[in-house]
């Protein structure tokens, strides 16, 4: 088959590859040398395929300062790493694996680049006219006037005027986290007040990324990870345990390790992190992750 394509001119191979399955694409991914054009275009198909996915992904974050085109293309970067990485032997889908990839590619994105306070310059200049003709209507109509008449007054839609509202709280509004919160007994800075990241999410995407590869570990290496990031044992302990040297269950955990990493982050990207180990050492003792317990 994979011959047979490779000989047909690009456009018969879109036709083509758009009639095959994730199963089938996912194969050429895997077995065809990263170079080679006929791998390109398969995961060029598996990217549109799932650009939904990816924009399922980017619409909860419509209200950032990033625009939604930036973020899909963040949102592809991730989909693309899963698409390199998913194994369908193993079993599940592609849309399970990379929905956590590609949630997690945009979180980083936001985790990694700061972001400063802007507002652009036509909500800047509405807002000055909003203020104006608020006063005008006030005094010509004896009450504040409403948002259908400010924006009837000033040629304006009421996206734009909620847009000039918006600056408004930016521009006139902000605060110091050192500020002090009044109202309260005890004293308080806005700085308490402010919620804090959710290290449960981060690990439960790492978590599921570490599953899809799970069962590809052999059975001896799925149980040494378990006595040891579950179990809390120490290389010693497990070694008595299987009967092996403790050098010969570092040498096991670190091959373990090593090929989970590799798996969840490519081989040119190994120095990014330790997600596997990171991941399985903040899972409670008293669970398991099912198959492999020992």
């Amino acid at each position: 088959m994979v011959m047979a394509l490779a000989a047909n001119t690009p456009a018969v191979q879109c036709e083509e590859l758009g009639s095959l399955d994730d199963r089938d694409l996912l194969l050429m991914v895997r077995t065809l040398p990263r170079d080679d054009n006929l791998r390109a275009s398969a995961c060029e198909t598996l990217i549109g395929r799932y650009q939904k996915l990816v924009r399922s992904c980017v619409r909860q974050y419509r209200g950032s300062p990033e625009s939604a085109e930036e973020l899909m293309q963040v949102g592809y970067v991730g989909l693309l790493k899963a698409i390199n990485n998913f194994n369908p032997d193993i079993g599940g889908s592609l849309s399970a694996y990379a929905q956590p990839c590609v949630s997690g590619e945009i979180k980083r994105h936001f985790r990694d680049k700061r972001w400063q306070v802007h507002v652009r310059r036509p909500a800047q200049e509405l807002l000055l006219e909003v203020r104006q003709a608020t006063e005008e209507l006030t005094h010509r109509l004896g009450r504040s006037p409403g948002d259908d008449e400010l924006a009837a007054h000033l040629g304006v839609t009421a996206a734009e005027l909620q847009e000039a509202r918006r600056a408004d709280m930016v521009l006139f509004h902000t605060y110091s986290l050192d500020a002090p919160v009044f109202g309260r007994q005890d004293p308080v800075q806005l700085a308490d007040l402010l919620g804090e990241d959710d290290q449960d999410v981060e690990q439960t995407l790492d978590m599921a990324a570490v599953s899809a590869h799970w069962k590809e570990l052999p059975l001896r290496e799925q149980r040494i990870l378990i006595m040891r990031f579950y179990g809390n044992l120490t290389q010693a302990e497990i070694g008595e345990r299987l009967g092996i040297s403790q050098m010969h269950v570092s040498r096991l955990l670190a091959r373990a390790l090593g090929y989970l990493r590799d798996r969840l982050l490519g081989r040119n990207e190994a120095d990014d992190g330790h997600i596997a180990e990171t991941a399985m050492s903040r899972r409670p003792a008293a669970h398991s992750p099912g198959r492999g317990n020992p």
